[in-house]
């Protein structure tokens, strides 16, 4: 997961030069309506909001453009509810995907995704269809701020953590999806650099592909990652296996 979480934090800094800014903008919102809709209105009150804005205002969304989205996920306008909505499925050369999305409109995500599927050599599955390859958990990104990996390592070992994936630019922890507000206020309490906390998916069994098969898969995660109603991508490649020039 920390190749991942590593490869699509620089897709999102790409973002922010390249032509990709308006559908990065979409997601940002989506991730403030989704967390505004599950508790308070108020950041301060409300963790996974806070996580949220903060993580838009660093890729430079607008201030009306989050109290917009905020508005949005209380009713205070006429535009079509954002539900949370999972899809699962097989991408090329036998790649195990899970797609955690936000949608105002189910029929069209469900056909698009499918068509991305279909045209990466992969099928889209039913429920259930390849959830049982990973494991629900609570996930949480650090930034080592230049700390070393012992030292992120015994700034992270609080009540509830279950593993450590250290990378110089992103660090991962992860707890039992019960414990992940618990772990993240701990580390909050430690002034560790929270960059985002969720509920996530994690393979139970990593897949290594190489040459052509490496290419397809990366190809088709990022196009899975470029869709604007895909919050979050996981897959069960082995991403500590990639070398670092096909992830930049």
């Amino acid at each position: 997961m920390s190749g991942h979480s590593k490869w699509h934090n620089i897709k999102l800094k790409k973002g922010k030069v390249d032509a990709q800014r308006g559908a990065l903008f979409t997601k940002l919102s989506k991730e403030i309506i989704l967390a505004a809709k599950g508790g308070s209105p108020d950041p301060e009150a409300n963790y996974r909001l806070k996580i949220a804005v903060e993580k838009a205002r660093g890729f430079n969304v607008p201030q009306e453009n989050i109290k917009r989205a905020i508005a949005r996920a209380g009713g205070q306008d006429d535009e079509r509810e954002i539900e949370e909505i999972r899809y699962e499925g097989y991408g090329p050369a036998g790649l195990a995907v899970v797609i955690d999305a936000a949608t105002d409109n189910r029929n069209r995500t469900a056909g698009e995704l499918r068509f991305l599927f279909s045209r990466h050599e992969g099928s889209l599955g039913e429920t259930g269809s390849v959830a049982w390859m990973f494991d629900p958990v609570g996930v949480i990104e650090l930034d080592p701020d230049g700390k070393s990996e012992d030292a992120v390592m015994e700034e992270a070992l609080v009540d509830g953590v279950e593993d450590i994936e250290y990378d110089a630019d992103v660090a991962v922890i992860y707890t039992q999806p019960t414990m992940l507000a618990g772990v993240r206020d701990a580390l909050r309490a430690r002034a560790a650099r929270i960059l985002d906390a969720y509920l996530g998916m994690r393979p139970k069994t990593k897949v290594e592909r190489n040459g052509n098969e490496l290419s397809a898969a990366l190809a088709f995660l990022e196009a899975l990652d470029e869709h604007e109603d895909a919050q979050r991508v996981f897959s069960n490649l082995d991403f500590n296996s990639v070398p670092m020039e096909a992830l930049t």
